[in-house]
């Protein structure tokens, strides 16, 4: 059996105890409460100052505003997220694809209750195979269970199913990529007889027939934008197309992998869902086509019904098989504060007449009672998961769920500290219970979430402004809203050396004497030390930033990401529900882009890194405009409309200094907008200069802008958020997902350590607070904005920029024809800065570093943020740090890149 993928309640919240300090020395914790402002109805604040991968009674906390507390039975794996799976016909093992653990399969015993085989192209796999890419769906075990079909980047690895359910005898077959449109095949269907095997070629907008004994294609339909989703009833063969119909003449359209799909000109995202239906028992069938909701996924097929996950409109399709039409729609958004952000994903229907959904971001399974496909259902209610439920079916009496990010980043490691790439996965499985315990389960399910009523609030009338309103559309004292969007780095990185926070000093990789600017910002306007990112990578984070959610398409896409890492430019990757942009737009506020969520660059001839920092040099001198134009756009209308194209988007060969002057020219003419984003990107490294050189050219510009913002008259309505787009690139002490942030404004506690939770999430529902912007979808609006690190007392000081201690030409190849950067003294008392010194027992190794780097897409208008694998780049980052003379942590030897532990996870081209 294939794996496959609302009652209101309004809940107390638990408030626990919150550490917010002076940032002094030897003082005592003292409750610093926001005088004058009122605190935001959403509870999220139930956190208190607990840390993710603490355990309480409410649950696991993760690094996404929730508690984990499944019903029944988890098994943790640890071997990375699980993408997809199927039970073996004999319901006695699960097949699971998973990536970003250095390995595409994993076999699941279910008796035994514990993995027994894994495959994969890392050292680690009990079998080895070429390559650890793998599709949205599947794997399919073949009717007979004698084969297992993983569906891969062109094809699929077919395997043997041994008798102990062990797999063995991994061969391929091939579907050819079409020009630059690879297959990205997902599961394979098959015929009651196992001779045929219908495929969703998703990157060539096709399904076709494949002879299973020779692999030969019989014959092949045009479907949809993106098939992904295949059943068999009878003769007919059911296809769900993410992106919908094909583009009409004239149509509103945006890119998907080399098609135009209809999409909305202000938002981006798809404007249609379809199903297509295949007689596959006639010849030349031309698919029919079924209008469903918007990003059709899962499909599951039972009693003459074919149920379909829509996973954008945040509901189930039923259609009559016998019409072929949607004979109901069955909602699932059980919190009445938002309509959607929930993205079922997966769907089954028990033989006692359940019918059960996933939620895969609201950790849940919805329950509902089903009769017949015409007949409304009931809703029951809520059973918690793990970490975003993908599949879901039954397998005797038990319920089994497939969790993709099982216990988040949380996968046992021998370093001294953890990594977002520790990621995991689980299963779960457990007896359905009756209604009244649903009901019960319920209520846990929105005190997990969050979902309290009243979270999302409109003004009443005229207030008194407060920096941020408790209600939407009330005054704030901030009119300015600046979003810095930085690269990668962990807390214990940048903050790891302040001892009034909680950091491990020997993780502290950009110091005090790399990153002066961050230092001193978080000594005058506080220190965040219990803050998340929630996104692994880039592709994740920026829609974390831009979309307060990673959408389903993009959760469900990291094992393979061809089709699209950024999304950016990809309209399957947009929530109908628009950006930050575009609901501040709504909300009758200016908006100005200086790179953020941009994909396209285009670069003059000699703009070369030397050349852009002394042009930068003389921008500042003469005050005269760039010698090299650059230009960066986006593909979404809205945003490239608010956008400064002669601001770049991520290169490394661009220093953020020039970014700076650059910006600093468009505010002294236009002055700022209410919301403004900007993407500095230099701290991501492998740019010309080494690492530290790298982040200190980020930490300048920071400083820089700061300064700039605060000595204008724009200052005293203003607050900056500074913010990492993931914690990627290193080790944290307390979880990977730990960030550092930074919110200077004159309404920002000062001189504060500020240890409650915060996220990503919560730090965009500020913005909206402040800034009257609707949330795009219920992990926002749950979200309890930051209002206790605000006063309504305001401190004018400004802020005087540091000048760099690390040189920002250190480790260039060739000179600025200007000269190299001579930084200022460093603090003796803060561990020196990093220098371009090899030591001679090292340069053939770091020789091999260069080569390395010089492959990994980092530099130039085609350049990719995260393409570089991750634990390859996290040591080549801590070898330069550390004067290639300090092991990795947890390691005893530096490697070359080729030997880096875990240097498959994930493969270059399947991960950033």
């Amino acid at each position: 059996m294939q794996v496959r993928r609302r009652r209101r309640a309004s809940l107390p919240t638990a408030r626990t105890s919150r550490r917010i300090s002076r940032f002094t020395a030897g003082t005592t914790a003292v409750a610093l409460a926001a005088a004058g402002s009122s605190l935001a109805v959403a509870k999220t604040d139930m956190f208190g100052t607990e840390h993710v991968g603490e355990t309480t009674d409410k649950g696991l906390v993760v690094s996404s505003d929730q508690y984990l507390k499944p019903l029944g039975e988890r098994l943790v794996i640890n071997n990375g997220k699980i993408m997809s799976s199927s039970v073996s016909p004999d319901g006695t093992h699960v097949a699971a694809s998973i990536t970003d653990g250095g390995l595409a399969l994993a076999i699941v015993d279910l008796k035994a209750w514990k993995v027994q085989q894994t495959i994969g192209n890392n050292a680690a796999a009990n079998l080895r195979i070429p390559g650890n890419d793998i599709g949205q769906e599947g794997p399919t075990y073949s009717p007979d269970g004698s084969q297992l079909w993983l569906g891969q980047t062109d094809g699929y690895r077919r395997f043997t199913v041994n008798a102990d359910g062990s797999l063995s005898n991994p061969t391929f077959v091939a579907i050819p990529a079409d020009g630059a449109k690879h297959a990205l095949v997902a599961e394979p269907v098959f015929t009651a007889d196992g001779a045929t095997a219908y495929a969703a070629v998703n990157g060539q907008n096709r399904v076709v027939a494949i002879d299973t004994a020779s692999g030969a294609i019989r014959q092949s339909w045009a479907v949809g934008n993106a098939p992904r989703d295949l059943v068999l009833v009878g003769d007919k063969l059911y296809v769900s197309n993410e992106g919908g119909r094909p583009a009409k003449p004239g149509e509103s359209t945006l890119n998907s992998y080399n098609t135009q799909v209809p999409a909305s000109s202000f938002t981006g995202a798809t404007t249609t869902g379809t199903v297509s239906v295949i007689n596959v028992a006639a010849a030349n069938a031309v698919p029919a086509t079924i209008k469903v909701g918007l990003h059709p996924t899962a499909l599951y097929a039972k009693n003459g019904a074919v149920f379909v996950t829509n996973t954008a409109t945040n509901d189930v399709s039923v259609i009559d098989t016998r019409k072929d039409k949607v004979v109901q729609t069955i909602a699932t958004q059980p919190w009445p504060e938002a309509s959607v952000g929930y993205e079922p994903d997966a769907v089954t229907l028990t033989d006692d007449g359940h019918l059960l959904v996933t939620l895969g971001r609201a950790n849940a399974v919805a329950v509902y009672k089903y009769r017949t496909a015409q007949e409304p259902v009931s809703y029951l209610g809520l059973i918690p998961t793990d970490y975003f439920p993908a599949e879901i079916t039954t397998v005797g009496n038990d319920v089994l769920v497939s969790n993709t990010r099982g216990i988040d980043a949380r996968r046992p490691t021998t370093a001294a500290g953890h990594a977002t790439h520790d990621t995991t996965s689980s299963l779960q499985r457990f007896k359905l219970p009756d209604d009244r315990a649903i009901r019960k389960l319920t209520s846990q399910v929105f005190q997990q979430n969050g979902w309290t009523k009243g979270s999302v609030q409109t003004g009443r009338g005229h207030q008194k402004p407060v920096p941020v309103p408790s209600r939407l559309g009330e005054p704030s004292t901030i009119k300015h809203v600046f979003l810095i969007v930085k690269e990668n780095r962990t807390y214990d990185q940048l903050y790891g050396d302040i001892p009034q926070g909680n950091g491990d000093p020997a993780l502290a990789q950009y110091g005090e004497n790399v990153t002066p600017n961050q230092h001193a910002l978080a000594k005058q306007f506080g220190l965040y030390d219990n803050t998340y990112d929630i996104g692994t990578n880039s592709a994740e984070g920026h829609n974390w930033l831009m979309q307060a959610d990673n959408p389903e398409y993009t959760e469900s896409s990291a094992g393979e990401y061809l089709r699209s890492y950024d999304t950016e430019d990809d309209a399957l990757g947009h929530q109908r529900t628009g950006f930050l942009w575009t609901g501040a737009q709504a909300a009758g506020k200016t908006v100005r882009d200086f790179g953020e969520f941009h994909q396209f660059l285009t670069k003059p001839a000699g703009a070369s890194w030397q050349n852009l920092y002394c042009d930068t040099k003389n921008m500042a001198t003469t005050g005269a405009n760039t010698a090299y134009p650059l230009i960066s756009s986006s593909p979404i209308p809205s945003l490239n409309n608010v956008s400064v194209p002669g601001f770049p988007k991520f290169d490394t060969a661009v220093p953020d200094i020039y970014r700076y002057e650059i910006w600093k020219r468009d505010f002294e003419q236009h002055g700022p907008a209410n919301l403004n984003m900007f993407w500095l990107s230099s701290d991501h490294t492998g740019g010309p200069p080494n690492g530290a050189a790298q982040v200190a050219d980020n930490d300048l510009a920071v400083g820089k802008m700061v300064d700039t913002i605060s000595h204008s008259k724009y200052w005293k309505d203003s607050a900056i958020f500074v913010v990492e787009d993931d914690s990627q690139a290193g080790l944290d002490h307390i979880d990977g997902h730990r960030a550092p942030i930074q919110i200077i404004s004159p309404y920002a506690q000062h001189a504060a350590v500020d240890s409650r939770y915060y996220t990503q999430i919560t730090m965009i529902r500020t913005i909206e607070q402040i800034l009257g912007i609707h949330p795009m979808n219920q992990k926002d609006s749950a979200a309890s904005p930051m209002a206790t690190a605000f006063t309504a007392k305001p401190n004018y000081t400004p802020y005087a920029v540091l000048p760099n201690r690390t040189s920002l030409t250190a480790g260039l190849a060739t000179p600025p024809p200007c000269g190299p950067d001579v930084p200022a003294a460093q603090n003796p008392a803060a561990a020196p800065a990093p220098t371009a010194t090899v030591p001679a027992d090292k340069q053939a190794l770091a020789a091999q570093w260069d080569s390395w780097k010089s492959q990994q897409r980092l530099t130039g208008p085609d350049a990719r943020a995260d393409f570089a694998n991750p634990a390859q780049m996290n040591h080549f980052d801590w070898y330069q740090a550390h004067e290639w003379s300090t092991p990795y942590p947890g390691e005893t030897q530096l490697f070359a890149p080729a030997d880096v532990p875990g240097a498959a996870i994930p493969a270059p081209e399947s991960d950033g």
